[in-house]
């Protein structure tokens, strides 16, 4: 089995569970006898919240540096988010980091999903680290939701959903959220926030739902397995 590397911390909430799925999915594989070799760095959000890209950067390289040299063979960023750092850190790494819009853009190619909405923070949304991957690599079209409802999608993620607050009313909104992307052409719906899956599940919604965090530990979970 191959060695990988974990950024996680953009929560720790979801980085338990990227840790679970993993093992779990490699165990279902090799029986439960073993477990795969996982190297964990977790940072302290606070970076993520001061939006300062160039420190962001600067970590991010900093923390892939240190696990490739610890012998990783792979790098997993456990969060969404974080993603905004691929195409400064790659170059600059001698492991592939495994990016969380192909393991969404291959399960939605599965589904035959050409048009995807995608819920999560302020800069997952308005970002084009994902949906300029899923238009280039798989052609898969993204929707995001309306201007008027970006600042409350990130309220619940930045002062809910990472910091493990679950709550009754945040599944209301994004359950509602997830209409209104279906009305404006989404055909499935990724939760682009690593702590939605806790939150929600696939039972919830009547359109497909991409879990992120899923997908990717499964991708994760394959590469330990070459």
């Amino acid at each position: 089995m191959k060695k990988i590397g974990l950024i996680g911390g953009t929560s720790w909430h979801a980085t338990i569970v990227y840790y679970r799925l993993i093992n779990e999915m490699v165990g279902e594989r090799i029986g439960t006898q073993g477990n795969p070799e996982l190297l964990i760095y977790s940072l302290n959000i606070e970076l993520m919240r001061a939006q300062d890209k160039e420190k962001i950067n600067a970590k991010y390289l900093e923390i892939a540096q240190t696990l490739e040299a610890a012998g990783a063979k792979a790098l997993v960023i456990c969060a969404n988010t974080p993603h905004m750092v691929y195409d400064f850190v790659q170059p600059q790494v001698g492991i592939p980091i495994l990016h969380i819009a192909d393991a969404v853009g291959k399960e939605a190619q599965e589904k035959r999903l050409q048009t995807l909405g995608l819920l999560g923070n302020r800069p997952t949304m308005t970002g084009d680290f994902i949906p300029s991957r899923l238009a280039t690599k798989f052609s898969i079209q993204t929707v995001i939701p309306d201007e008027r409802y970006i600042a409350q999608n990130h309220w619940y993620v930045s002062n809910e959903l990472t910091q493990g607050i679950f709550s009754d009313g945040a599944k209301t909104f994004f359950m509602e959220q997830m209409e209104l992307l279906r009305q404006n052409g989404a055909e499935g719906i990724i939760l682009g926030c690593t702590e939605l899956p806790i939150l929600m599940n696939e039972t919830d919604f009547d359109l497909p739902m991409l879990a992120t965090t899923t997908l990717h530990a499964r991708m994760a979970a394959d590469f330990i397995l070459e």
